[in-house]
């Protein structure tokens, strides 16, 4: 796991992305970019240690960038929970147990994670620091569900047998193409349209 720095920077990608976001706010008004500077940050911190979290001096750099107390920083950082205030693992899988999740099979997903990474509550990171889990409120794909979303790709339609070929797909360094995982187009029904089938013409 990567120790809290005591000293945060943005690099010059983070830098080209800062001075976009800041333009889009009139004087005095710059702190409205606190998510998206926090997101570069956590974005940064993945690129550079391999582990996507906000350390405190990064919301303290934040702060001082946006002419922000440096608590108003921490409230945005804790309040919304895209943004990781400890260091996590390589992937983070963040599972949907939701209602619509959970009436189509949530639970078996969540049972594959645990099975195949070792970990066994939220928020945990496995030993070997491939994978943290965490549980999420609805990502709004609820057609497609259960979901498992990594990083910040969708993976959809899931089940047990697909979960575990994903986790060992990500163990051995490959990324499947994200989307539904049972021949599913998109968001249309299992088996293709039911309406619409013929084009007059």
């Amino acid at each position: 796991m990567t120790d809290a720095p005591s000293h945060f920077s943005f690099d010059e990608e983070s830098e080209g992305s800062i001075a976009m976001f800041l333009a889009k706010y009139p004087a005095g008004k710059q702190a409205s970019a606190v998510l998206p500077l926090l997101d570069l940050a956590q974005r940064q911190m993945g690129r550079t240690t391999g582990s996507a979290w906000v350390p405190v001096a990064a919301m303290d750099e934040i702060a001082r960038r946006l002419d922000m107390a440096p608590i108003r920083v921490y409230e945005v950082a804790t309040f919304y929970l895209m943004f990781n205030t400890k260091p996590i693992g390589k992937y983070h899988l963040q599972l949907c147990t939701t209602t619509p999740c959970w009436l189509r099979g949530s639970d078996d997903v969540v049972a594959a994670c645990r099975k195949h990474t070792g970990i066994q509550g939220w928020g945990e990171t496995s030993a070997d620091g491939m994978f943290t889990m965490t549980e999420v409120e609805c990502v709004g794909a609820c057609t497609n569900a259960p979901v498992l979303q990594v990083d910040d790709d969708f993976y959809e339609d899931m089940d047990a047998a697909s979960t575990e070929a994903l986790l060992s797909a990500l163990r051995r360094g490959e990324k499947p193409p994200c989307g539904p995982m049972n021949g599913r187009i998109n968001s249309a029904p299992l088996g293709g349209p039911t309406t619409l089938t013929e084009i007059e013409g």
